[in-house]
C-alpha cells in the first residue's frame, strides 16, 4: 500500500513584530490544493534585545502565531477554493496507485484533499498547553527533546482538520508542524534538538531548531535556522561555520527502541 502526501514547508522572518489580529495568512499558506502537512518556521518572532536573549523566554507572540495558523487551517472560510476539497476522497483510501494511462496525454494528478470536521470550540487550549510545556530553557546546544508532551494525549482531535504535532521556540526562532488529523496517530519518534550559535557562540539569538519524525516508516528532519547576517568579509564564513556546527551538534536521543523496528536517526543527515 502506498500513501501519497502533500507537504508545505515555509519560513518567515517577521522582524520582531507580533501578528496583528485578523492577519490573513492566505498569501503565504494558500496552495493549489491543501497540504497534508504544514511545516512553518519563523525567525525573530520576538525582538532580539538583551532582555529576550538573556532573560525569560517570551512565548506570547508564538502563541498568537499558533492561534492564527490553527484558525486558517481549520476554519478557512475566506479561501473559496478550500471547501471544494473537503468532500473529495483521500489517497489513503486508495489501496493502489491508479492504473497507468495509455493515452497521448496523461491525466493531471488530483490533490489529496480530505479533512475531518472543523474544530468549532475555540476555547480548546490543548495546542497551547502543549506549546508552553515544550518551551523552557532552550539556550543551549544540547538536545532539548520533551518526552511525551509532544503528543496529543486526549480525544480532542476528532473535530479538527489539522492538529499541532510539534512546536519549539528558541528565543526568536520558532518551528511548528501541523498535520492532517487522520495522519496524526501515524507519526512516530517525534524529537527536537536545538543548537544556539548566537552571543558567545551558544546563546539562542542565532542557531537552529530541528524536529525529527517518522511517517509511514520514512524519516523526516525539518531544520529552522537563523544565522548571522551581513555581506562584509567574514560573514559568509561565519554562516558556513554555524551550519557545520549545527550539523555536528544536532542530536536526537531515542530512549525507547522498539524490537523489530529500525533505530530512528540521531543526526540531521541520517534522515531520509
Amino acid at each position: 500500500m502506498w500513501a501519497l502526501h502533500r507537504m508545505f514547508v515555509g519560513t518567515w522572518n517577521v522582524g520582531g513584530k507580533s501578528p496583528h489580529e485578523g492577519l490573513n495568512l492566505s498569501d503565504w499558506l494558500r496552495t493549489p490544493a491543501p497540504a497534508d502537512i504544514y511545516v512553518l518556521g519563523f525567525q525573530e518572532i520576538v525582538p532580539l534585545n538583551a532582555g529576550n536573549v538573556l532573560g525569560a523566554e517570551d512565548n506570547s507572540p508564538a502563541a498568537k502565531w499558533l492561534s492564527l495558523i490553527r484558525e486558517y487551517l481549520n476554519n478557512n472560510q475566506n479561501d473559496p477554493d478550500f471547501p471544494d476539497y473537503y468532500n473529495q476522497p483521500t489517497n489513503s483510501d486508495q489501496k493502489n496507485f491508479p492504473p497507468p494511462h495509455h493515452g497521448e496525454h496523461p491525466p493531471s494528478p488530483k490533490p489529496r484533499v480530505s479533512f475531518s470536521d472543523l474544530l468549532a470550540n475555540e476555547s480548546n487550549s490543548d495546542d497551547f498547553q502543549r506549546f508552553f510545556s515544550l518551551n523552557s530553557g532552550l539556550n543551549s546546544s544540547e538536545d532539548c527533546s520533551p518526552s511525551t508532551s509532544m503528543r496529543h494525549t486526549n480525544a480532542g482531535l476528532q473535530g479538527q482538520r489539522y492538529c499541532l504535532a510539534a512546536s519549539k521556540q528558541m528565543v526568536g526562532v520558532f518551528l511548528c508542524i501541523w498535520v492532517r488529523s487522520e495522519l496524526y496517530q501515524q507519526i512516530e519518534n517525534l524529537k527536537v534538538s536545538c543548537v544556539g550559535r548566537g552571543i558567545m557562540g551558544y546563546l539562542g539569538n542565532k542557531g537552529s531548531i530541528s524536529i525529527s519524525m517518522t511517517l509511514h516508516q520514512t524519516t523526516f528532519c525539518f531544520v529552522c535556522t537563523h544565522l548571522a547576517s551581513g555581506e562584509k568579509d567574514g560573514d559568509e564564513v561565519k554562516r558556513n561555520s554555524d551550519v557545520i556546527e549545527i550539523l555536528k551538534k544536532t542530536r536526537f536521543s531515542h530512549s525507547v527502541r522498539v524490537p523489530g523496528r529500525p533505530i530512528p536517526p540521531d543526526s540531521i543527515l541520517d534522515h531520509e
